[in-house]
């Protein structure tokens, strides 16, 4: 009996390396991570946070989702799309200046004029199942702020970016074009929430880049993507962003 709860003991604090090593990752990492918003000088507030993206290359290029960068803005209002550094109270922006983008693979390579801490980007194989990661960003931003928070997981499942509908009713014209040519994105067994989009998904251990979050599966509807997350999150691999960058 005792040999039995010393090993329960024993289990309770032992933490894989790559665990052990996520503080000092994620302290390296927030500096990289950067917020999304549109800026309106007519508005009320001036700036509505939309995603995130984080830095990369020189500093001066900022990743993140094609769709937080896709809507029409208000041009009577002078709406521009802006990358926010910082966080709390202690925030810059920064206008973008030109962007690249991608919306095959759900991606835009943002330039702005700045100098800021960029984050290293893994090989462009894909991992493998079971790999530890984490992904920083500004979830629910309207309403927690420029706050960066950090959830981790495991890579769960290496899948087509095309989920299978239930019937053939449900399937509309773009997701019959992914089932001709599926490509493979992560899965993950971490929740991401709306803000989420454009987070780097990083190694647990070394912080290398190694996928940009780009969704969630939402079980029943929109609205319950808060009140009830389904804890399943997918992410681009790092590999169909190389293009971007060339």
């Amino acid at each position: 009996m005792l040999n039995v709860l010393l090993c329960l003991i024993l289990g309770l604090f032992w933490l894989s390396p790559a665990l052990a090593a996520l503080p000092d990752t994620i302290a390296r990492v927030k500096p990289s991570v950067v917020a999304i918003g549109i800026h309106s000088p007519l508005g009320a507030p001036r700036i509505r946070l939309i995603g995130t993206g984080f830095v990369i290359s020189d500093g001066k290029k900022v990743v993140t989702n094609y769709h937080v960068i896709a809507p029409t803005l208000n041009s009577s209002r002078n709406e521009q799309y802006v990358v926010l550094s910082g966080s709390a109270d202690k925030v810059q922006i920064h206008p973008i200046v030109s962007n690249r983008n991608d919306p095959t693979y759900d991606l835009a390579v943002l330039s702005i004029d700045a100098n800021l801490p960029a984050l290293t980007l893994s090989a462009a194989a894909l991992k493998p199942e079971g790999t530890e990661i984490a992904f920083t960003g500004f979830p629910i931003t309207a309403v927690l702020g420029l706050y960066p928070a950090t959830h981790r997981g495991i890579i769960s499942a290496v899948t087509p970016i095309a989920i299978p509908a239930d019937n053939s009713g449900q399937l509309q014209a773009a997701a019959l074009r992914r089932l001709k040519q599926p490509y493979m994105v992560y899965q993950l067994d971490a929740t991401a929430y709306p803000g989420n989009s454009g987070s780097p998904l990083y190694h647990a251990s070394s912080g290398e880049v190694i996928g940009v979050i780009n969704k969630v599966y939402v079980k029943s509807t929109r609205e319950a993507v808060l009140s009830d997350p389904s804890a399943i999150t997918y992410a681009i691999p790092i590999r169909f962003l190389l293009p971007l960058l060339q």
